[in-house]
């Protein structure tokens, strides 16, 4: 069947609904009843999700938790989450309470400038175009003003712009490198305007100024931030390291200790390890209607900074104390976007006491390393399967529609048996026979 079509954002909502019934479902009316009961009740509500982005056709629907007992430089936080993957609040919750007696969390902001950059061509001399730029950078900064005034109101603005020769890489590609501070704000659209207006008077001047001709390439913000950097950590001292009589705080502190290791050497395993700190991470930022792509694709690159994809987390003993900490890029904002517009994403940042960027991001900070100490203290005592597949039958309970009395049968039958998908599902299957 033929599933091409012409000018379909101009359908409305529900002939868009009806063409995908009819040209992927076959008319099936059962599609289009999965697709309208997720529709919000409350018609503003609905619009307003309508409206956020194109060709939408219906809602999609993430569980919103939260983990409480977070201490976080000394003050209490139940973090909001955004997710769907069982145990992760659960562990995260589980790590929370751990260190709560422990002295808590400690986080600082190491930095928080961000990045954009103009690429463009240029195949002429590299001293005249130096020149240049030393002479027309107070205009590049001047002609910007009308964009960057509130921001340099509220403290924030263009801090400084770079000429850089990367011909050495491809023939004739120069940058134009800008930093910022947007504060509160994650400040995309900031970035890119400012970038835009560089890359035009840039051009225009060297037209009237240079021998050769410059050609923009393009002019855009980069979700790489290695300077707007948090740290989270925590310590204690190592004989308070277990709360499990079966575990021994020395044994377990180094056990932990070699895992991260093996994290910061073995990308194989760092991409896993790391997989887990953005557990944590990712489902606060969705929760606080951030980028969340953007943060994967920054940190990410952070992890691969020295040539080699490692570990974002890093532990020692020292005096025999223990101590477990992370350094990690977070571009995040607390006003604009999603943050004024999306019911939930208000309500979260308000149960974080409407923190600042900052805050945020120690917030945010936080809830990865407790994610990952938690993924940690599985690994290296009792094996990740245990406490992730009791969190996990219920979706296998769920995916085979039992009711309440079977789902009642077999949580008892495995409160004290190893849990794995197909025993869960045997058990299923034995319960129906003998009923």
């Amino acid at each position: 069947m033929n599933t091409t079509i012409s000018g379909f954002s101009k359908l409305s909502k529900s002939e868009k609904i009806d063409w995908i019934i009819a040209t992927h479902f076959n008319n099936d009316s059962s599609a289009k009843t999965t697709l309208t009961q997720y529709w919000n009740s409350d018609e503003k509500l609905q619009k307003l999700h309508d409206e956020f982005i194109e060709n939408t056709v219906s809602n999609y629907y993430l569980p919103f938790a939260v983990a409480p007992n977070f201490k976080i430089n000394g003050k209490s936080y139940t973090i909001p989450m955004a997710i769907e993957e069982s145990s992760v609040v659960a562990a995260a919750s589980k790590a929370a309470k751990f260190w709560l007696n422990r002295g808590g969390f400690k986080a600082e902001i190491l930095g928080t400038t961000k990045i954009g950059q103009v690429h463009f061509m240029y195949y002429g001399n590299a001293e005249e175009l130096t020149n240049f730029f030393n002479t027309v950078k107070p205009k590049l900064l001047e002609d910007t003003k009308s964009i960057t005034k509130n921001m340099e109101k509220r403290g924030g603005g263009i801090l400084d712009i770079e000429l850089r020769d990367k011909t050495q890489n491809i023939n004739g590609y120069y940058q134009l490198h800008a930093t910022f501070e947007t504060l509160d704000a994650m400040g995309a659209n900031f970035i890119n305007s400012c970038l835009e207006q560089f890359a035009k008077t840039f051009k225009n001047e060297a037209e009237n100024t240079l021998n050769d001709s410059v050609s923009v390439v393009m002019s855009i913000l980069s979700n790489y931030v290695p300077e707007c950097l948090v740290r989270a950590e925590v310590s204690c001292p190592v004989v308070d390291l277990s709360d499990d009589p079966s575990i021994d705080s020395k044994e377990f502190a180094e056990k932990f200790i070699q895992a991260v290791n093996i994290a910061e050497i073995e990308p194989y395993r760092a991409v896993t390890h790391n997989k887990g700190v953005m557990n944590g991470i990712d489902a606060v930022i969705l929760a606080t209607g951030n980028d969340f792509r953007a943060v994967e694709a920054g940190v990410h690159a952070y992890a691969s900074k020295d040539g080699i994809y490692s570990s974002l987390t890093h532990a020692s003993i020292e005096n025999d104390i223990f101590k477990f900490w992370i350094e990690i890029p977070l571009a995040l904002g607390t006003v604009g976007g999603l943050t004024s517009l999306h019911p939930l994403v208000k309500l979260a940042l308000e149960m974080l006491y409407k923190p600042t960027a900052k805050e945020l991001m120690q917030i945010v900070a936080v809830a990865g390393l407790a994610q990952n100490f938690a993924a940690l203290r599985s690994l290296t005592t009792t094996g990740i399967q245990q406490g992730h597949m009791k969190m996990h039958i219920m979706n296998i309970l769920n995916q085979f529609e039992a009711n309440e009395a079977e789902k009642k049968l077999v949580l008892e039958q495995f409160k004290d048996q190893a849990i794995s998908h197909s025993a869960v599902v045997e058990a299923i299957e034995k319960l129906r026979i003998k009923n």
